[in-house]
């Protein structure tokens, strides 16, 4: 049974910026290693979409939102990509997860959210230390919300503080964050692929 995969980076970049993304080149390296277990996905810029602050699910006129709402539940797994700032999630990616707040109140008959039976997995990069804190804030968050985390969800790789060489610098992605990232992709896979044979019951009313 074919599995999909839904990305969005919550870099601090536009997607026109001049300067690359290092957590857009983690989420290819992601993507790549889910396509070895045929999940199929895409990575979409969440500064290319305006994502009005609030706690619904639509806040109205202009909106970007609503769009990118969709894309989250009707994919498998879920990819959070984000930067360390200040030693915290980026305010985009807090914004993303404030904005899926809503699926607390969007339960079905049996009290299952959007997110329920399917996958979350967490992609950070940095220049600081923070990568371990920034993990248990969003899975915290994810979980919150109805997805549910693989063992080993959580790929990062964090550079020397203050420096200028990001991930997307590196020639090649080091040993450790590519062994990460194959368990996080094999985890998720194996994981998504139980969930979407047989889901979550939920509990009567």
């Amino acid at each position: 049974m074919p599995l999909t995969a839904f990305a969005l980076n919550c870099s601090l970049k536009a997607s026109n910026d001049r300067e690359k993304s290092s957590t857009d080149r983690l989420l290819a390296d992601v993507l790549a290693a889910l396509m070895q277990y045929e999940v199929k996905g895409e990575i979409v810029r969440a500064l290319s979409h305006d994502i009005k602050p609030g706690v619904l699910s639509d806040m109205g006129e202009g909106d970007d939102w609503p769009k990118l709402r969709k894309k989250i539940p009707a994919a498998d797994i879920f990819v959070l990509g984000l930067p360390i700032w200040l030693g915290q999630p980026s305010s985009v990616a807090k914004r993303v997860l404030e904005r899926m707040d809503a699926f607390l109140d969007e339960t079905d008959d049996r009290g299952r959210m959007p997110a329920a039976g399917k996958v979350a997995l967490v992609a950070i990069v940095g220049n600081e230390d923070g990568a371990h804190h920034c993990h248990a804030e969003c899975f915290q968050a994810l979980n919150d919300v109805g997805f549910t985390i693989p063992a080993n969800g959580g790929v990062y790789w964090v550079g020397e503080a203050m420096q200028e060489v990001n991930y997307v610098d590196l020639p090649a992605t080091p040993e450790k964050v590519s062994g990460a990232i194959e368990m996080a992709a094999s985890n998720a896979a194996h994981l998504a692929g139980l969930l979407k044979e047989r889901d979550y019951s939920g509990v009567s009313g």
